[in-house]
């Protein structure tokens, strides 16, 4: 499926939120998703993906 990953066009073989976070690998903890600029709580990364949404991945990193 074709997808805006980042602001990037990306092409994915997640179906749903969490697919998506491993496929990246990006880690489960203080990794924050949005799907067409709404936020997906962790509980529901299970919800699907579906071809041409856009989503934003963040990850928190340490330092200063």
């Amino acid at each position: 499926m074709n997808i805006t990953l980042n602001g990037e066009a990306a092409t994915t073989a997640a179906a749903t939120v969490e697919e998506l976070v491993a496929e990246v690998g990006a880690p489960a903890d203080g990794t924050a998703v949005a799907i067409d600029g709404e936020v997906v709580p962790r509980s529901q990364w299970t919800q699907k993906l579906y071809d041409g949404c856009s989503a934003d991945i963040l990850t928190a990193v340490q330092g200063g």
